[in-house]
């Protein structure tokens, strides 16, 4: 549905001099910024794909392309069977009926009520308003607004005026819905219901929806999966319970970390030692996933490998449908038990990593 193939663009940013005639003359030299690097990116049709980063890595400039509101500098973008970039300015205009996009912000029309603001784009394209009509009351259904319907902008919440932004970019009818970081301007427990909505109308609707989004939690609700970007680059990408339980990449073990917040004490930290010495023990992060979190295997471990198992940091998170258990324990034995003891260890269904090696207190 959505395929980005060597997507790049390029910002020239001019050279400018001061006009002020107590500054110096001298001018600042032009710059060249890459917001994306040969970008590849595909979305089947009916899914919900994630695009997480960290600020000024590219997410807005990667979702605007889409939909060409950024034209790329070189590279190919492709929605629906059509071609964007080879497409004529009537064309794109048409094309871009079927790609509906929401904003952080709403961009509602102050001076137009709830109703007036969903038939927007439809009058634009034209329409009767008996046909604007049969469009619009559904929308304002599906949405929750249909008792808002007269009210203004001013009137209604955050969330109620992201709901109005939904239904208007659904009016066209759209196959692929864009959206901007569309829950950052709200409070948790409306992101959650807007949130909600979203995973109603891609269930409902089959639409295929691109979401960037700063937050972990609107990636593990919702996406099917996710795509990590960091300096304009995709970094990693992988369905959504897999990057949760074993991301493949630095910064995605650290957003992951963040969002669970499951680190190491400091002090433990600060006594880590890289290599392994002949009086020092592992300290280990475990990922568990599937039915490996309902499986004793810390005692069996502490049984069969006749080493104590000192756990520091625990946590279970539900992701959609899939269970995911996490650990940070030493591993408290000889060399050859700690050994023996992540060999166990990796032969089943969890993932392990050694942080480092600590001093033995004995």
């Amino acid at each position: 549905m959505i395929t980005l193939r060597n997507v790049s663009k390029t910002y020239h940013l001019a050279s400018s001099r001061s006009r002020l005639p107590f500054v110096s003359r001298s001018s600042t030299p032009a710059r060249t910024i890459e917001a994306l690097k040969n970008v590849d990116l595909h979305v089947p049709g009916g899914e919900i794909h994630g695009v997480i980063g960290l600020s000024g890595a590219g997410k807005s400039t990667l979702i605007r392309c889409v939909n060409l509101l950024e034209r790329p500098t070189s590279g190919s973008v492709e929605v629906d069977g059509q071609e964007l970039t080879q497409l004529t300015a009537a064309e794109l205009n048409q094309a871009r009926h079927r790609i509906g996009m929401i904003f952080q912000h709403f961009n509602l029309l102050t001076t137009r009520n709830v109703y007036d603001n969903v038939a927007l784009p439809l009058e634009l394209m034209g329409m009767k308003r008996s046909t604007i009509r049969e469009r619009v009351l559904p929308l304002l259904e599906l949405t929750g607004l249909a008792d808002k319907a007269r009210q203004y902008p001013a009137q209604l919440s955050g969330g109620q005026k992201q709901r109005v932004a939904i239904a208007r970019a659904l009016a066209s009818e759209p196959r692929v819905l864009l959206c901007d970081e569309a829950t950052s301007a709200l409070d948790p427990q409306t992101t959650g219901s807007i949130l909600a909505l979203l995973r109603e109308i891609n269930h409902k609707l089959g639409l295929t929806i691109l979401l960037i989004t700063h937050e972990m939690e609107v990636v593990k609700s919702i996406c099917h999966r996710v795509s990590l970007i960091s300096d304009g680059e995709l970094v990693e990408e992988a369905e959504v319970g897999d990057f949760f339980t074993t991301p493949s990449t630095r910064l995605g073990r650290e957003f992951l970390n963040d969002f669970l917040q499951l680190e190491p004490p400091k002090a433990l930290v600060e006594r880590l030692e890289e290599a392994p010495g002949e009086h020092t023990h592992p300290v280990v992060r475990l990922a568990f996933s599937g039915d490996a979190v309902s499986t004793p295997l810390i005692s069996r471990l502490a049984r069969e490998c006749e080493v104590d198992v000192s756990i520091l940091q625990a946590k279970v998170e539900s992701i959609q449908e899939r269970t995911l258990g996490l650990m940070i324990a030493e591993l408290l034995g000889s060399p050859e038990q700690t050994r023996r003891a992540i060999d166990y260890l990796e032969t089943h269904d969890l993932h392990v990593e050694v942080l480092g090696h600590v001093q033995r207190d004995d």
